[in-house]
């Protein structure tokens, strides 16, 4: 297992790390002293990594984002945030966190959130940018910025409601209210939840795998049309669909798929 360092600091200063183990790629919010709060070289970093995940579809064809020490992410850093007296400049890290939650949710590849822990406002909100989110059932989860004179600013006022529905959602955000996982699960807000952190690395992994026994290509092209036709009415999402199909057609996936069938063999799929 190696690790990438994305600059030059010890692991202990990079806000996140970076390991990649096969074809499957691992992001850890690194500021584990506040509990992975986002500061503002956390979501220079973190930018900074998904556009390299974005540029190696071939080579990165899962991400799992996850957390160092007991959180997963507790949000936006107060303490920098106070800070920031300057409407402007409140106005442009709003826009900021935005464009780079965009960023993650808008990846080819499969991204699951590996919730080892607590995630509050901007924590949880990231979370929702992931197409999976599994976390230990005991754990806590919740939208909590409007006990601190705030709103979900970073996607969580649209994102949650299009997951479990607006009116469980209005009930979370708010009363800013904190529920456990397994409540999270019930109202499919999570993927799945697991006992300890030994079995949620097995769920993450799990899927993972199962992820990468597919078509990359393909992958990538369902999620798009997925995640891009909820937007759309049926007759636009069917155009859509269409649009994604045609893109994989040309593909050697494609070719070594029906060969492997042919000859009753698993598929080698590198991603062309």
């Amino acid at each position: 297992m190696t690790t990438e360092p994305m600059q030059p600091q010890s692991q202990s200063q990079q806000p996140i790390l970076w390991e990649q183990r096969g074809h499957i790629g691992y992001i850890r919010l690194n500021r584990p002293e506040s509990l992975n709060a986002i500061n503002e070289a956390m979501l220079i970093a973190l930018e900074e990594q998904l556009h390299h995940i974005a540029s190696d579809p071939r080579g990165i064809r899962v991400v799992i984002l996850e957390g160092e020490g007991r959180a997963f992410c507790a949000g936006a850093d107060l303490k920098e945030r106070s800070m920031l007296t300057d409407p402007q400049k409140i106005r442009q890290r709003l826009i900021r966190s935005k464009a780079v939650f965009a960023a993650l949710e808008r990846l080819p590849q499969p991204t699951i959130a590996k919730i080892n822990g607590l995630a509050f406002g901007g924590g949880l909100e990231l979370a929702l940018c992931c197409d999976f989110r599994y976390a230990i059932s005991s754990e806590r989860l919740g939208l909590t910025e409007v006990s601190l004179g705030i709103i979900p600013g970073a996607g969580g006022t649209q994102r949650l409601p299009r997951l479990i529905g607006p009116a469980r959602a209005k009930e979370l955000i708010l009363t800013a209210r904190r529920i456990t996982a397994e409540q999270a699960l019930t109202l499919g807000l999570l993927t799945g939840i697991a006992e300890n952190e030994e079995q949620l690395q097995s769920q993450c992994a799990s899927l993972a795998e199962e992820l990468l026994a597919n078509a990359p290509l393909a992958v990538y092209q369902a999620k798009r049309a997925i995640d891009q036709g909820l937007d759309l009415d049926l007759p636009s999402g069917l155009a859509l669909e269409t649009s994604a199909y045609e893109a994989i057609i040309p593909t050697k996936d494609r070719l070594e798929a029906l060969e492997a069938f042919r000859a009753k063999r698993p598929p080698h799929f590198t991603g062309e």
